[in-house]
């Protein structure tokens, strides 16, 4: 993985794929946000802040309020990796998003995405 090519990206410039991504399977930005507050602890406006300083992807994570502590029990391939054995701990959030998202598009409850 090139994390540091990864890590340099803007977050406000990734957020809309995942949006798109949600969309095209017939869920919302919404939903997409709820996942995002879900991981990372931030709030609608604490998250909006983030977007609008156009933080890359390692500024964001770092500074993110609370990692959800329930994140551990997101497991399974993304991208040709399982999630719970990557070892960089700022690759292994960024594929945790991944990871929700991806579920989201194929159509799982928010109950079964958030963990709960």
């Amino acid at each position: 993985m090139k994390n540091e090519r990864v890590y340099r990206m803007s977050f406000a410039g990734v957020y809309p794929m995942y949006i798109k991504k949600a969309e095209a399977k017939g869920r919302t930005k919404e939903e997409v946000d709820e996942i995002i507050y879900w991981l990372t602890g931030y709030d609608k406006k604490s998250f909006k802040n983030q977007l609008d300083k156009k933080v890359d992807i390692e500024t964001f994570y770092n500074e993110a309020p609370l990692m959800n502590p329930n994140a551990s029990k997101i497991t399974g391939m993304i991208c040709g990796y399982r999630v719970e054995e990557i070892e960089d701990k700022i690759m292994q959030k960024v594929r945790y998003l991944d990871k929700l998202i991806d579920e989201l598009a194929k159509g799982k409850k928010m109950e079964k995405i958030l963990r709960q």
